[in-house]
């Protein structure tokens, strides 16, 4: 039987793991939990290094979800927005899995917003990792749209059958809900935030999706 620590043991568990974490500098980052739920704040010097200590924290068996207040503080504060959106749009043009012409991007104050419309969802995800790493970047909103192409009950199946497919979890506690513009809604139980996170994952692979609900729920 797994023993589930208590806020204060969950703390510490995640305090080392951003230790742990080498990409992440985490003398600067403060940690507070409540009932499983974690909150990150502090400053670090750049947005990878956020999304890093995030995902740290989510690796943390028994956390339930992270609220995160961290701010970039970057280090390539003088590099400008123009200069940010030349080299984020050249990028976009060296992804090989971007389509070509259907992704813009706009930068105000350091941060990338991409919009546009893809078929896929990795797609999407391809674009969004074009940019993340660039100089001077302190966030990047993604509000690029997928465009659906499939049934619903053509979704809805392809997902659930993939779902019990995968060597992460079982698959018999998850329920999948997809519409005909393409959103889908997980509900139910997983064991983990790791299992949690894989069913997402998941459904996002099925072609047509256009947006992933995730409401399951982390059961220790």
């Amino acid at each position: 039987m797994t023993q589930i620590m208590n806020d204060v043991e969950l703390k510490a568990a995640v305090v080392d793991e951003l230790d742990w974490t080498p990409s992440v500098n985490s003398a600067q980052i403060g940690v507070a939990v409540s009932n499983g739920v974690v909150t990150l704040a502090g400053e670090v010097g750049s947005y990878p290094e956020k999304r890093d200590a995030e995902r740290a924290a989510l690796r943390v068996r028994g956390v339930t979800a992270v609220a995160e207040e961290i701010t970039v503080r970057s280090i390539f504060a003088d590099v400008g927005d123009v200069h940010i959106a030349h080299k984020a749009s050249a990028a976009l043009e060296q992804a090989v899995d971007v389509p070509p012409d259907q992704v813009k991007v706009e930068v105000h104050d350091h941060t990338i917003t991409l919009s546009g419309h893809v078929a896929w969802q990795f797609q999407r995800a391809a674009a969004y990792r074009s940019v993340r790493f660039l100089k001077g970047v302190t966030d990047v909103v993604n509000a690029i749209i997928i465009q659906p192409a499939v049934s619903t009950d053509d979704v809805k199946d392809a997902i659930s059958t993939a779902i019990v497919r995968s060597a992460q979890h079982e698959g018999d506690g998850i329920t999948v809900v997809a519409d005909g513009d393409g959103a889908v809604t997980l509900t139910g139980n997983v064991h983990s935030w790791a299992e949690r996170r894989q069913s997402e994952h998941t459904a996002w692979s099925a072609r047509g999706v256009t947006s992933v609900t995730n409401k399951l729920r982390v059961h220790n």
